[in-house]
């Protein structure tokens, strides 16, 4: 039997009977937007997150989004300010800076941990930088300490693109809480996922929180009564309630994923396989696993023949993607690299031991065919 890169039915299978009470609940409520469902939920993913104020989106890019124009409405961004974002981000943080008037200035990334350089990006800071976008590529932590002594010495909103980090903390704080506003995703493959796109912004910032709030509803807090030109943006009752529902359990499934990656990094010796860099192993979640390998395409190909599913994460970097053609000159070399080499293991809350170790042993049995 094949080992599926992520097993989304057997995750939803476990709570199956929650779901669909939770499900019927709403249906028999007769509210579907803006109900008590997404009220709760705002409440116990601000707990859990450790902060004041979540406010429930459409979709994770929506929630970047909504934290740019919240901050632009406040006198905070004005179009054609810079955000410093890491070049090896998935597109959604570009997206959303540019289509919120501003300028993304793309910095390499470290090239063990993935994550953003705080001296490369200390030395991208320019007149018109206002903004940092600190990107918790696949589940850990950015330094979050170093990035917000950069932002407070030159007086930077720092926002976190907490995608693909929910329950990674540093300390007592958790994703979301280091930032002035971060940013959540609901995806469906997400750590903690919705049964549809949803997403969710954080923050301690109760001026933001309220502006956002309106501007994912047409800009009204009124019924009616417009204040702002804003979109429709709103976490729906129905995925509010599944996600109240996974909530509690995103903690135990964060466990057994780091169990995998412990027995990956312990098992997986393999000469041209790159394994990830952890700095702290509280500070990963595991949303992804992925390790670098030279011979990327023929390791993938490898994998797929004993049986063992795999993704690229991601392919072509948003610096070289059509919709970016302003930004084709760059020379981005430690991104590009990356883009080339990066490969992510099957990883998730259903995968078996042995199925661990059949990865390990499919990893281990790659022969060079350089």
């Amino acid at each position: 039997m094949d080992i599926p890169f992520l097993d989304l039915k057997g995750i939803n299978a476990r709570y199956a009977d929650e779901l669909k009470a939770a499900a019927a609940r709403v249906i028999d409520s007769g509210w579907y937007i803006l109900g008590q469902e997404l009220a709760a939920f705002e409440r116990e993913f601000a707990d859990y997150c450790g902060v004041r104020h979540a406010i429930g989106v459409g979709n994770g890019l929506d929630a970047l989004s909504l934290i740019l124009r919240g901050y632009k409405a406040l006198g905070a961004l004005h179009d054609g300010d810079e955000v410093i974002v890491p070049a090896n981000t998935f597109i959604a943080s570009f997206l959303a800076i540019t289509e919120s008037g501003l300028v993304p200035v793309p910095v390499e990334p470290d090239p063990d941990s993935f994550n953003l350089d705080p001296s490369r990006m200390a030395a991208a800071i320019g007149p018109r930088t206002r903004a940092i976008m600190a990107v918790h590529l696949y589940g850990q932590l950015a330094d979050m300490v170093a990035l917000g002594k950069l932002a407070e010495r030159h007086g930077l909103l720092l926002i976190e693109d907490a995608a693909q980090a929910h329950g990674a903390r540093s300390g007592e704080r958790k994703a979301g809480a280091f930032g002035h506003a971060a940013g959540f995703s609901f995806f469906p493959a997400k750590n903690l996922g919705a049964l549809g796109d949803g997403g969710a912004i954080v923050t301690n910032d109760s001026v933001l929180a309220a502006r956002v709030a309106a501007l994912r509803n047409y800009g009204s807090e009124v019924k009616y009564q417009h204040l702002y030109q804003g979109i429709n943006s709103r976490l729906d009752e129905l995925q509010a309630a599944l996600l109240r529902v996974k909530l509690p359990y995103l903690d135990k499934d964060i466990a057994w994923r780091r169990q995998v990656a412990k027995r990956y990094r312990e098992g997986i010796r393999h000469p041209l396989i790159r394994l990830p860099e952890v700095i702290d192993e509280a500070r990963h979640v595991w949303h992804l696993f992925v390790v670098r390998c030279a011979q990327r395409d023929a390791l993938q190909r490898h994998l797929a023949a004993h049986g063992v599913h795999t993704q690229v994460h991601y392919p072509v970097p948003p610096h070289r993607q059509l919709a970016y053609p302003a930004l084709h000159t760059l020379q981005l070399p430690v991104t590009e690299q990356l883009h080339r080499e990066v490969l992510s293991l099957p990883i998730g809350p259903t995968l078996r031991s042995e199925d661990v170790e059949r990865v390990i042993a499919a990893c281990q049995s790659f022969q060079d065919v350089a």
